[in-house]
């Protein structure tokens, strides 16, 4: 008998379209899969089995064949909005009101014939770099004792388990690419405008940006050109590309340890040898960055909580909300953001792509992050992600993409960075390093 899990979006898609398989057995598998593992990994939030399954039948009355996710089971991040299901955000404080309407992006996945069959685990209003709440804990399924990651902890962790073949996220400072390097997956956070936003009060100032979690380049691809609504097809031919690699933690004091530094090393190795000019290059990250960055975490929060009511937020929230109310007016005005977009254009007019390491070091422990004090995370997720939010601030295309593995057996990563536009060049290299260093897609959890 022929198995569904496990299989990629693409080969779903191919199946159903051709009536190899139906869009409920599809599915129904996956929702099995779920039930049976998702005590254990806290991806999901809510699951919509009946729901879910009564939309997979009403593909039949479709035309399977010019649906590019046809059948398919995917999870969304629980900030976007779902019709029927409420948008709780990770949070107690937000309303228990079934959305009237899907997101745009989720309104696209579900023209394409993708099937939502749940949303995922947040921490409260997508602020940290590890997902856990009221709502539940994400977890690391190649390491249930780590963090997913976050904030799209639970559809990274999703993916990863094998529990949808594709899911939905976004990364504000990292959201994607964080729990993608954690988990194994790839990830692409597009360029500024690329993917409609709309995420929260302002999308964080236009740094949010919604983007596929997948197993495969070819999988990420295709999810992303569902998303931009337009095609992404890989190139005819090789392309030589000019690429830096930097394993310089963009943050000043955050060390990058030596299985993240090995793994750019390795992966900037076999580009090489596969024909692109690559050299290493630092780019020049201006010693206020720090201060930026935490400047436009924090007053993104500020924004997000303004409407709820602070006594039933969690209290790093709420301190990171009352920090940021500090910095909200200057942080509107886009100086510093442009600022830096100025200083680094020069390093990407000569490089195609910068090559970096994904985290600085593995995620933390899976534990009652959103019942610590907020130094003690804001500590935690600076030292194991300070390579992702420079390009937040700048609004150019990233991906996490996943290479080698980590001396506890789980996953390591990469990140690859392109100016605007280069989406279609990002996932080229990333497809080759695929090739070049293939990966397991998803974790043992029998």
């Amino acid at each position: 008998m022929t198995t569904w899990v496990g299989r990629t979006a693409t080969e779903i898609a191919a199946a159903v379209r051709e009536q190899r398989v139906t869009p409920r057995e599809v599915v129904a598998e996956h929702l099995a899969r779920i039930e049976r593992f998702d005590g254990r990994v806290g991806a999901f939030r809510t699951v919509r089995a009946d729901a879910a399954l009564a939309e997979a039948d009403e593909l039949l009355s479709r035309d399977l064949g010019q649906l590019p996710l046809a059948g398919v089971p995917v999870a969304v991040k629980d900030n976007l909005a779902v019709r029927g299901e409420a948008n709780r955000n990770g949070s107690a404080a937000t309303p228990d009101t079934p959305a009237g309407e899907d997101h745009v992006t989720v309104a696209r996945l579900r023209a394409a014939g993708a099937v939502v069959v749940g949303l995922t685990n947040v921490p409260e209003l997508c602020v940290f770099g590890t997902t856990e709440g009221v709502h539940g804990t994400a977890r690391n399924p190649w390491d249930l004792s780590r963090t997913a990651g976050g904030s799209s902890g639970g559809s990274a962790a999703a993916v990863a388990a094998g529990m949808v073949p594709v899911a939905l996220g976004n990364d504000g400072m990292g959201s994607l690419r964080i729990p993608a390097a954690n988990c194994g997956l790839v990830a692409l956070k597009p360029g500024h405008g690329v993917v409609p936003a709309g995420i929260g009060h302002g999308d964080w100032f236009g740094m949010s940006e919604n983007g596929p979690l997948a197993t495969t380049v070819e999988d990420a691809r295709l999810m992303f050109s569902v998303l931009a609504d337009t095609e992404q097809p890989p190139p005819a031919e090789p392309v030589t590309r000019s690429i830096a690699v930097s394993v310089r933690s963009p943050l000043a004091g955050v060390r990058v340890t030596r299985p993240y530094t090995i793994a750019a090393r390795q992966a900037a190795a076999l580009l090489s040898e596969a024909g692109h000019r690559v050299r290493p290059a630092n780019p020049p990250y201006p010693v206020w960055l720090s201060t930026t960055s935490l400047a436009h975490w924090t007053a993104g929060t500020a924004v997000d909580a303004e409407d709820l009511d602070p006594r039933r937020l969690a209290r790093r929230t709420r301190v990171h909300a009352a920090v940021g109310r500090r910095f909200v007016t200057g942080v509107r005005t886009g100086v510093r953001r442009e600022q830096l977009r100025a200083r680094l254009a020069p390093f990407f007019a000569e490089h195609d792509v910068l090559l970096t390491p994904a985290l600085a070091r593995r995620s933390p422990a899976s534990e009652a992050w959103h019942e610590r004090g907020w130094l003690r995370n804001i500590l935690a997720n600076t030292a194991y992600s300070p390579m992702t939010p420079p390009w937040n601030l700048t609004g150019w295309p990233a991906m996490a993409v996943p290479f080698g593995t980590l001396p506890s057996g789980a996953p390591c990563a990469v990140q690859l960075v392109g100016r605007p536009g280069s989406e279609a060049a990002l996932l080229d290299v990333a497809g080759q390093l695929e090739v070049l260093n293939p990966w397991r897609r998803t974790a043992r959890l029998d």
